[in-house]
């Protein structure tokens, strides 16, 4: 039964087309799996700002992972009961599994000492700067600045050098994680992490314990997503190769980009 599945999806570059950002493509696919009851759940490094708008668009009511698995938001009209250890906030329950962009933001001034002129910050950049860095609107840039949870890092030093960045932001505590454009900086969480809670909270709440998680995505930082779904699909990106995962069985390449891709594979997985 198609109902027995959880769609987990990346957005940029995956589900949205990485230089336009738009979705038509995928467009049927997303009915087909409404019309199934299969819920599509945004995995992203996107805000929880920039999610309320997308989730419009795409006309989702489903929960959604914000920040690289930094926290996850789940109506409250989509379980009968509110799951442990999550808030209460504005119609969502959600489940946190990062300390606040303030902490992140706080140890990136610290690193700023010794590498001082490598890297410049969503925090220290203005709505205009990020725009150049992301190609995105005005509008869309000023969600995109409303972290809660992670702090994106614009390199621009040497390889070498960022290396070492890394290695100082993780003695302080960070687990710093590779996006499409930025080094994002967080706390002990990822997309998997997120995933396979949200995932063991759905078995739980509907009984349906055998229900499989789907996980489609495109970058560096949905490995740990991809790794931990039952099925991994991986997306073509026309500017980087595909995630270079350790898993061998449950595995799909998609041949085209972005959401022409993300329709291709669940059409074949799921309704042929």
């Amino acid at each position: 039964m198609t109902n027995n599945y959880l769609v987990f999806t990346d957005l940029d570059g995956t589900l949205l087309d990485h230089h336009t950002y738009s979705f038509a493509p995928a467009l049927d696919t997303l009915q087909k799996l409404k019309q199934s009851y299969v819920p599509v759940i945004a995995n992203t490094s996107k805000t929880f700002a920039e999610l309320v708008e997308i989730r419009g668009a795409l006309q989702l009511e489903t929960p959604f992972i914000v920040e690289n698995g930094a926290a996850v938001y789940i109506p409250t009209t989509f379980f009968k009961l509110q799951p442990k250890d999550t808030k209460y906030q504005s119609g969502y329950w959600v489940k946190e599994f990062s300390q606040p962009v303030e902490h992140w933001v706080d140890l990136i001034k610290q690193l700023n000492t010794s590498f001082e002129n490598e890297f410049d910050h969503f925090a220290n950049m203005s709505i205009e700067k990020i725009c150049d860095a992301t190609g995105l609107s005005e509008h869309d840039a000023n969600l995109a600045s409303k972290r809660e949870y992670c702090e994106p890092v614009l390199w621009l030093g040497d390889e070498q050098t960022k290396k070492l960045f890394i290695q100082a932001a993780e003695e302080l505590g960070a687990s710093p994680l590779q996006g499409g454009r930025f080094l994002h900086i967080t706390g002990q969480c990822n997309k998997g992490i997120a995933l396979a809670w949200l995932l063991r909270e759905y078995q739980k709440q509907t009984g349906l314990i055998d229900c499989q998680s789907i996980a489609l995505g495109d970058g560096h930082n949905d490995i740990a997503m991809l790794e931990e779904a039952d099925i991994a699909i991986r997306i073509l990106s026309p500017t980087n190769p595909p995630p270079s995962l350790k898993r061998t069985e449950g595995l799909i390449t998609s041949t085209v980009y972005g959401p022409s891709g993300w329709a291709e594979c669940i059409d074949a997985l799921l309704f042929s």
